[in-house]
């Protein structure tokens, strides 16, 4: 028999290859015992809380397309608001790609050879990025305060380790032939990897910081939640007084600001890099 014809007959009778009715029976028996129990554990068979949570919904719906007020509403505030995030996630991307282009390349293993040293930078990167932006924003809201600030250390932070990885992998994937050629010519190390290796990663650093910046203008929307400044304390305080029409205003504000970001975003990368955006 051919392999295909194995692999066909195995799936027709799995019994037949080791695995008998009675054992395949237990097996799915235990499993679906697994499953009913963690579904009892997780109360997931009170559907009543299921429709009482669908009836506020509603009625949350409605309030959220109820623009009545909209001529009384606070939209300077709130414009500022969504530029402030905006700036935060720029500010933070921009230091975060100033403290990582130097890292990348003290993480790539053809630029740094000492295995120890490399090692060090790589388990920094991973504890920069290991933590969520939004605990970065809790620990820093509780240092420097309230605002934007807490906002920008903590998307710098975070996108430090991210990008300071990306930068090490893309230094790591270079081709040695033309660095090897330009150091043939006489080059020294820093030349060899000015006209060596920064013109193959300098694309890839580009891309890769872009989306970062589209990224971090949604996510520094959530950092506002926890008091590090924005459209999303704002979006908090309406929150908490119910205000869903204007809870609505905010969140069509910052799908409009997502989406003109990406937009800039890609028409930049086809601008810089010379080759279209694949996302």
């Amino acid at each position: 028999m051919t392999p295909a014809e194995i692999a066909a007959q195995r799936l027709r009778t799995p019994w037949a290859f080791g695995l008998n009715r009675r054992t395949l029976a237990i097996r799915w028996g235990i499993g679906l015992l697994a499953v009913v129990y963690l579904i009892y554990l997780h109360w997931l068979f009170e559907f009543g809380k299921v429709f009482s949570g669908l009836e506020r919904l509603w009625v949350i719906v409605r309030l959220m397309v109820d623009w009545t007020g909209f001529a009384g509403w606070d939209h300077a505030e709130l414009l500022q608001s969504m530029l402030e995030t905006v700036a935060m996630a720029y500010l933070g991307s921009m230091l975060a790609l100033l403290i990582s282009f130097p890292l990348g390349f003290l993480g790539a293993r053809n630029i740094i050879p000492a295995r120890v040293f490399r090692f060090f930078a790589r388990r920094m990167f991973d504890g920069m990025r290991g933590l969520d932006q939004l605990i970065w924003a809790l620990v820093f809201v509780r240092a420097v305060g309230l605002g934007p600030i807490a906002g920008i250390l903590a998307i710098c932070v975070a996108d430090t380790g991210v990008l300071s990885k990306l930068f090490a992998e893309a230094i790591e994937n270079t081709d040695r032939k033309q660095v090897e050629g330009i150091t043939s010519t006489g080059a020294s190390f820093i030349g060899a990897l000015r006209f060596g290796v920064l013109p193959q990663v300098l694309p890839v650093m580009i891309s890769q910081t872009l989306y970062q910046i589209e990224s971090n203008s949604r996510e520094a929307t959530i950092l506002g939640l926890v008091g590090a400044g924005g459209i999303g304390l704002r979006l908090s305080e309406r929150i908490q007084i119910n205000a869903w029409d204007q809870v609505a205003y905010v969140i069509v504000l910052i799908l409009i600001t997502v989406a003109l970001i990406d937009n800039l975003s890609r028409a930049l990368r086809l601008r810089l890099i010379g080759i279209p955006s694949h996302r």
